[in-house]
């Protein structure tokens, strides 16, 4: 895989829900690279959740708002994309890992994506396969996510973005409600999947959990810019 080519670009992407609200995005420029990790600060009410909304196509697709600018994956836009083929390109996880996890076994859960997408059976067994091995979660396929740790079930969570083959991670605080051995072992998958060529954008709270980002950019005032040690 080619690695340092750009696989998610925003181009000024400006935002609000009505034409006389604010706007919460005001020209946002973003690119991320495969192999990359790239972690966003900033405060509550920034507008990060907003921001991941539209990388992802949740806005305007599924909540309404006026839009300006446009965000490319693999530099196709992807305005002309509905959201199920765009969930085989990005994928995100939120903070709760309950909101995602609907089967009481994880190799149902892993395999729910890609049969709704009505993937072929040998196509989904082989990839369930590989994502556990790559997560190193193979012990996990056949318990109940009820009974795993906060950690194993945002892993799940993961995992269950991987069986699509998404070459974009969003990790939205991800870690903000699990343990420090929970965080290590999220922090550890992110680094392989970097190390795979995918490319990962995480939001976070606390800067803790981005000692692994290549670099930290702070959204504030609707806007992107360095991270400069303090989040405001």
């Amino acid at each position: 895989m080619q690695m340092n080519k750009i696989a998610l670009q925003a181009e000024k992407i400006s935002f609000r829900y009505h034409e006389n609200s604010p706007f919460i995005l005001n020209h946002i420029n973003l690119s991320l690279r495969k192999g990359e990790i790239i972690g966003i600060v900033g405060l509550s009410g920034s507008g990060k959740s907003t921001l991941i909304s539209i990388l992802n196509g949740i806005i305007p697709k599924r909540i309404n708002g006026l839009i300006d600018g446009k965000v490319l994956i693999n530099q196709e836009d992807i305005a002309s994309k509905n959201l199920s083929e765009l969930s085989t390109q990005i994928g995100t996880i939120f903070q709760d890992p309950d909101s995602q996890i609907v089967f009481s076994c994880v190799e149902d859960e892993l395999a729910f994506s890609p049969e709704n997408l009505c993937y072929d059976p040998i196509y989904i067994k082989n990839s369930i396969q590989n994502v556990v091995k790559t997560l190193g979660i193979e012990h996990l396929l056949y318990r109940n996510p009820n009974h795993l740790s906060g950690g194993e079930k945002q892993l799940i969570a993961l995992a269950s973005v991987l069986t699509l083959n998404a070459g974009i991670i969003i990790l939205d605080e991800t870690m903000s409600q699990i343990d420090e051995a929970g965080k290590k072992m999220i922090k550890n998958a992110v680094i392989t999947l970097k190390n795979e060529g995918k490319a990962i954008l995480m939001v976070e709270h606390d800067l803790n959990n981005l000692d692994i980002a290549d670099q930290i950019i702070l959204l504030t005032n609707g806007t992107l810019r360095k991270f400069e040690g303090i989040i405001e």
